[in-house]
């Protein structure tokens, strides 16, 4: 077991996959779990965080943390609260490190053995060690900062200002692979053992109780619907809210796969009526998703009503009896991740910066009336889809790409309207089309983005006045960090002369060539 400590990083969660990678168990806890539960631990690890230790509010760590006998690795804000608490000094740099930075490692031994002394490496701190504490030494260092990374000379504990969990950092696994063999962890991590873990789980949680799941379609949650569908059958009906926010051709492909392919009982609720009457005026992303999420669940209590009909919001049959008492659990399956709830601000310690608010996290209403299963809450994207592979998903599902809760609903900037959903499904459509068809295998998400503005054209000798499409691509291994994807011009040529062609009212195509950080994967 490794202990990841999380002080609020974007990243937090990204440091315990990368453990796991390597086959040893990882969890992320607070940052002031106990003393006696981290001594259990094969090795520790700070996480970054939004945090700067001139403000008293700035999180600590309790400094016995460092006499516990426990190998120990300070991530960006993790170091910082290691020369910080040992002694050091820290302050603010006189100049920033935000995102590339090439990186000298001055003694390549420790976490460093084997690497060449010039390091591609990926940082983001205004802060830097100027005084290291006593018995450290200095490992690496930058143009802009002397202390890059430290080490103590004879307890196993280092810090590093980089993050070697991101995909920017060249050699961030390997960095990290060493500090795992320093803490010589037993791998026992597979997911083929959480599978088996999880049926097990929710056989136990849920019993003999009904399970709703809230299916949309997307990999998480046809993921979760069928890691429940294993474990309880025909106890589970998943229903499927068309909200008139998906994109082209997605509720006939979900009737077919879930009531075809996996015979999981299926029920479809027609309400892009009630969603659009809910949106009417709303621009704000934030109220957009809140406002779908609440609608969402809503519905998804009356539909339950209708399925298991009983006065008021509790459901007594059918039924378990436990003794001589009858319980009527509702328990609604979600296919929330650890990006989910990590990107809502939901975090461990809930110490993390809020980017936006996920329709599974943050949109739920405060009286939900569900219990929730949510079987994937500790995995990431591409950790569930290989736990759809083992389940035996086809790979249609298992590769289909992200797609928000809140649907084309965030995609659309502005307000959203029949008209402006049925421009966006369109132009989307001819955009995975186009890429799919150009067989770009680097490229992991692609779509298409409605912006609130409109721009003067010429279109048959005549002035239009129309809207613009943006397209957006990503090349990325975790969707935690992404890279823009460098698509041939002759594609995006074809994408736009498609696009302003077959699409009445769109008149411009532009293409977004931002990376995360600093944009997001999706534009709200």
């Amino acid at each position: 077991m490794i202990n990841v400590l999380d002080f609020g990083s974007q990243y937090s969660h990204l440091i315990v996959r990368r453990i796991r990678e390597l086959g040893v168990h990882a969890e992320l806890v607070p940052h002031n779990t106990p003393l006696a539960q981290l001594k259990k631990s094969d090795g520790i690890i700070l996480s970054g965080g939004p945090q700067n230790l001139s403000d008293k509010s700035a999180l600590r760590v309790n400094r016995a943390i460092f006499n516990l006998g426990v190998p120990i690795l300070g991530i960006c804000y993790g170091l910082q609260l290691i020369a910080y608490e040992l002694g050091g000094m820290v302050r603010a740099s006189g100049k920033r490190e935000y995102g590339p930075t090439d990186v000298t490692l001055t003694k390549t031994t420790g976490i460093f053995a084997g690497l060449a002394p010039a390091q591609k490496t990926w940082m983001s701190h205004g802060d830097q060690v100027v005084r290291l504490p006593k018995g450290f030494i200095q490992t690496a260092k930058s143009k802009n900062c002397l202390n890059v990374a430290i080490a103590h000379q004879s307890k196993a504990i280092y810090g590093i200002q980089f993050h070697p969990e991101v995909a920017h950092t060249t050699n961030g696994q390997k960095i990290l692979r060493k500090f795992v063999s320093i803490t010589k962890a037993k791998k026992s991590w597979s997911m083929k053992g959480f599978v088996k873990n999880s049926i097990e789980q929710i056989k136990k949680q849920v019993g003999l109780d009904q399970v709703i799941c809230a299916l949309s379609g997307g990999v998480d949650s046809a993921v979760a619907a069928t890691l429940v569908h294993k474990a309880i059958g025909n106890n589970l009906t998943c229903l499927y809210v068309d909200t008139g926010l998906m994109r082209q051709g997605e509720t006939t492909q979900i009737i077919k796969t879930f009531r075809d392919h996996k015979k999981i009982k299926l029920k479809v609720i027609k309400a892009e009526n009630e969603f659009l009457k809910a949106l009417a005026g709303v621009t704000d992303p934030e109220k957009k998703r809140k406002t779908i999420g609440e609608l969402f669940i809503r519905i998804f209590e009356r539909e339950a009503r209708k399925i298991y009909p009983s006065p008021g919001l509790r459901l007594p049959s059918p039924a378990r009896r436990e003794g001589n008492n009858v319980t009527s659990t509702k328990w609604l399956v979600q296919g929330t991740l650890y990006t989910d709830a990590i990107s809502s601000g939901v975090s461990i310690g809930k110490t993390a910066a809020v980017i936006k608010s996920h329709h599974n996290v943050g949109g739920l209403p405060k009286k939900l009336g569900f219990k929730l299963i949510e079987p994937l809450r500790e995995l990431y994207k591409d950790e569930v889809r290989k736990v759809g592979k083992i389940l035996g998903l086809p790979e249609e599902i298992t590769q289909r790409q992200p797609f928000p809760g809140p649907g084309l609903a965030v995609r659309i900037i502005g307000a959203v309207t029949k008209e402006k959903l049925d421009l966006l499904r369109s132009a989307d459509a001819i955009v995975r089309e186009e890429i799919k068809n150009a067989k770009l295998p680097t490229i992991q998400q692609y779509f298409a983005v409605l912006p609130d503005i409109r721009s003067v054209g010429v279109q048959g000798d005549a002035r239009t006045y129309g809207h613009p499409i943006i397209v957006r691509a990503i090349d990325t291994a975790d969707y935690m960090t992404a890279h823009w994807s460098k698509i041939p011009y002759n594609v995006l040529e074809k994408i736009s002369v498609r696009i302003t062609n077959e699409v009445k009212g769109i008149n411009r195509v532009a293409y977004d060539i931002t990376s995360k950080p600093p944009g997001t994967v999706e534009w709200e």
